[in-house]
């Protein structure tokens, strides 16, 4: 099982969010692809305003955010990462991420796993290649903030992800020591 998917996984388990468990693969529901959906197209928002400001720290908060959002999905079905290929070369147009972004975000709206892991690898390859930063270590550091928040609150009642994302209550740290000089 892919590392970052484990850390999602915990995340929701802490949270007692469902999730299947790992190899018993099923199919989102209706409503929790458009759930899901909103969600990337949120994290997909966050991180086209990061761009716009041309914050390196901010945009790749905003690709660790992206990319738990798509891990979360996979971890509902119980699939696993499946390692896709990315092929975006920098063309000196900062509208190709968007693009990009906007196309890979727009086909997990058919609920599959392979579009959901199509999202984090592009986050995972753009993050190391166009920004330069530790994207392991910036997953961790957001993943360990989200469940030391958790640990801080005691039990957190929501009643599913999309109230979670609404609260605002997981604010992202400061990532700047994850980019590399």
């Amino acid at each position: 099982m892919n590392k970052h998917l484990k850390l999602v996984r915990e995340f929701h388990g802490a949270l007692s969010l469902p999730q299947v468990a790992q190899g018993e693969n099923v199919k989102l529901s209706e409503m929790a692809i458009i759930m899901r959906q909103a969600l990337l197209m949120e994290e997909g928002s966050e991180l086209f305003r990061a761009i716009k400001a041309g914050d390196m720290v901010e945009i790749l908060a905003g690709m660790i955010n992206l990319s738990y959002s798509a891990l979360g999905a996979i971890a509902i079905e119980g699939a696993d990462v499946l390692d896709q290929p990315v092929s975006w070369q920098h063309d000196g147009s900062i509208i190709s991420l968007m693009r990009l972004f906007s196309d890979k975000i727009n086909n997990c709206a058919s609920g599959s796993p392979n579009n959901y892991s199509e999202v984090y690898c592009l986050c995972a390859y753009l993050s190391r290649s166009f920004i330069n930063a530790d994207f392991d270590k910036a997953f961790q550091m957001v993943h360990d903030n989200k469940m030391s928040q958790l640990a801080k609150s005691g039990k957190l009642i929501c009643e599913n992800a999309e109230e979670i994302q609404k609260s605002k209550f997981f604010k992202t740290p400061d990532l700047s020591e994850c980019l590399y000089e």
